[in-house]
């Protein structure tokens, strides 16, 4: 079944069965619970950056773009000694997430051009929807398994659709983690982009939540639980298609965001602990102590001195001798690659590996 409807079109009584309003109420409580803890980390970037990178390894993980926690931390802070093309792919997603949550801050809203920007800042190319017929999703033996729309006129007509969806709650009854599920589906069906459609699509999951104030910042990320679920997740996106069981892709879905709430709730506390070690025996330890340098340790794994000197606005000299400080006494790990030094912060890469390898 390749004809797509618009999603105010289904009923939304379907998903008022026991076992889809027992998940909702689950899952609805796990999220309130990560945006209260999110909501008492001092400095909100610290958990966009952090768990934004996360994302953007796992998001693009499915797409068989495949790097590991140490070649993306050192790309980020070497990327002129680092060439690793799957890393800079991977930062390149973070950085996508950013515009679209800036968009989505600025404006409340989360509309077909804002979803453009995401695409085009992922794939560094302005090509917008796609033009051309010929895109097909495939199955792992080369079958053909959908055929999107591949009408120019019909994929903006769908887009224009969804965007209302979206943007106009009166338009169908159900909560918004419902509407999330249902969504991203139509999204990846209408599969509106030559490349990128797959990360973008969770992209606009988060942002979705932020537009509707279930999260205050984009920290829910899916990607981890459909990288673990991967054959389950495809195969119920074609199941819907061809079989109609949108509820299954619901409870799916609804699963997904409890199960990731929770660990993410748990990696949010390990931060906030950290970070609370970190300030306390730092300060009792070196003069040189400040909010901004404990801020600049938390946002990024591994930093280097010229993250030191913007973040601080400290010469370099300065900025090296903190670090190296910091290195004697445990705090950091210094490492040299190529000419240049990057410092990793032991705590908290500890906490991003172990939340990665949490099953």
């Amino acid at each position: 079944m390749n004809e797509l409807t618009t999603l105010e079109n289904l009923d939304a009584r379907r998903f008022e069965t026991p076992a889809i309003l027992k998940l909702l109420a689950s899952s609805s409580r796990k999220l309130a619970e990560l945006k209260g803890i999110a909501a008492s980390i001092p400095n909100q970037g610290i958990l966009i950056n952090t768990l934004g990178l996360q994302e953007a390894k796992d998001s693009s993980e499915i797409e068989n773009i495949v790097t590991t926690h140490d070649e993306l931390f050192k790309d980020e802070v070497l990327p002129e000694t680092f060439t690793n093309p799957a890393a800079k792919e991977v930062l390149r997603y973070r950085q996508a997430l950013r515009v679209g949550f800036e968009l989505v801050r600025q404006s409340g809203l989360l509309t077909s051009n804002n979803i453009i920007k995401i695409q085009g800042e992922l794939e560094r190319n302005n090509a917008g929807f796609r033009k051309l017929p010929g895109t097909a999703l495939k199955d792992g033996s080369g079958r053909t398994v959908y055929t999107p729309p591949q009408d120019l006129e019909e994929i903006k007509s769908l887009m224009r659709d969804l965007e209302r969806f979206i943007n106009e709650p009166d338009l169908f009854d159900a909560d918004p983690l419902i509407k999330m599920a249902l969504i991203h589906h139509q999204f990846e069906s209408i599969h509106p982009f030559y490349d990128g459609n797959g990360r973008t699509g969770r992209i606009v999951n988060v942002l979705y939540l932020v537009k509707e104030g279930l999260l205050d910042i984009p920290v829910l990320y899916l990607s981890q639980h459909i990288v673990r679920n991967k054959r389950a997740y495809y195969d119920l996106l074609q199941r819907v298609r061809i079989d109609d069981v949108w509820e299954d892709w619901v409870i799916y879905m609804l699963e997904a965001v409890e199960m990731t709430a929770g660990r993410t709730l748990l990696t949010v506390q390990a931060i906030k602990t950290a970070l609370m070690d970190y300030k306390h025996r730092i300060r009792d330890q070196h003069k040189f102590y400040s909010q901004d340098l404990i801020n600049n340790l938390f946002s990024h794994p591994y930093t280097k001195i010229e993250f030191l000197q913007r973040d601080l606005k400290v010469s370099r000299m300065t900025a090296t001798r903190y670090l190296d400080a910091l290195s004697d006494t445990g705090f950091l790990i210094k490492r040299k690659i190529g000419r240049g030094n990057y410092y990793v912060n032991v705590a908290l890469n500890q906490i991003l590996l172990n939340q990665h390898s949490v099953t």
